[in-house]
């Protein structure tokens, strides 16, 4: 199997990732919808052929303080064990103790390389936010979306993706229901030429 370059998230069915303040606190509400019909979390499932993860800014903040990782630092070995991270940023942000973590800024094609390179033949994972899934799209290296569509509308926030993404590049794959959360896979084609 070949291995893929996937934006996986929780969205509201408004399409966002994050509520105005940038906080995931809406997705903890949702009560249904973490384990499948065997019981199994959907999460580690995915997470198991992750071997390699990128990430905004925004979204590293969020999980350095809501997860207090500059003073608990073994939980990021808990969440994502030694899986190699890379951040982009445009700012100075603290590293976290013992994680392999690399901060980096601009074009995410040479980043997408060396992950590539440290995957080690599984597949990377675009964790968030949605301006960094859509510069993967951009540059054509984004080849599948995992949307995990909560009950819930925010009005406002952090878009899903914010960015032109037409039916000629998207083609629906899979449509699961876990609980109150309807699955959505989508197979992502190139950029027009």
């Amino acid at each position: 199997m070949v291995p893929k370059t996937q934006y996986y998230t929780a969205t509201t069915i408004d399409g966002f990732i994050a509520d105005p303040d940038n906080s995931l606190e809406w997705l903890f509400a949702v009560e249904e919808g973490r384990e499948d019909e065997s019981g199994a979390n959907p999460f580690s499932t995915f997470f198991a052929g992750v071997g390699a993860f990128a990430m905004g800014a925004t979204t590293y903040e969020w999980i350095l303080e809501h997860e207090s990782l500059l003073t608990r630092p073994e939980k990021w070995q808990e969440y994502y064990q030694d899986i190699p991270a890379w951040v982009f940023t445009h700012r100075d942000l603290p590293p976290i103790p013992g994680a392999d973590l690399t901060f980096v800024r601009g074009d995410v094609r040479p980043v997408h390389a060396a992950m590539t390179a440290r995957a080690g033949g599984k597949n990377i994972w675009v964790t968030g936010g949605g301006e960094l899934a859509g510069a993967f799209a951009d540059a054509g290296l984004l080849d599948e979306l995992i949307l995990g569509v909560a009950p819930a509308t925010l009005g406002a926030g952090a878009p899903l993706l914010p960015r032109r993404l037409m039916p000629s590049r998207i083609k629906l794959t899979s449509v699961e229901q876990r609980g109150q959360f309807a699955y959505l896979s989508y197979a992502l084609g190139p950029p027009p030429a």
